[in-house]
């Protein structure tokens, strides 16, 4: 009881032919194809950009890099290890 019955479809399509004209009908339907058609592609470029804003590549925080935390003051540093090479006398 919801849906549309064939009969209401027949009754549609009647309204259109009379308000728009019979030769009108064809164009009015391909200029609908293809504003659909471009409206999909944008709908895939937005998703698609969106898809690589979601994901950015990770960068540590500053506090959390190793090259630029500050040495512990309660920590010693180590002693330079001398090369197998080089020979002290």
């Amino acid at each position: 009881m919801g849906g549309l019955q064939p009969w209401h479809w027949i009754i549609v399509i009647a309204v259109f032919v009379l308000l728009f004209g019979a030769k009108k009908l064809p164009d009015a339907a391909r200029s609908l194809g293809k504003s659909m058609r471009i409206f999909k592609s944008e709908i895939k470029e937005m998703q698609s950009e969106s898809r690589s804003e979601e994901t950015p590549t990770a960068k540590p925080i500053a506090s959390e890099r190793a090259d630029v935390a500050a040495p512990r003051p309660d920590v010693a540093a180590p002693a330079p290890e001398q090369s197998p090479d080089r020979h002290t006398a």
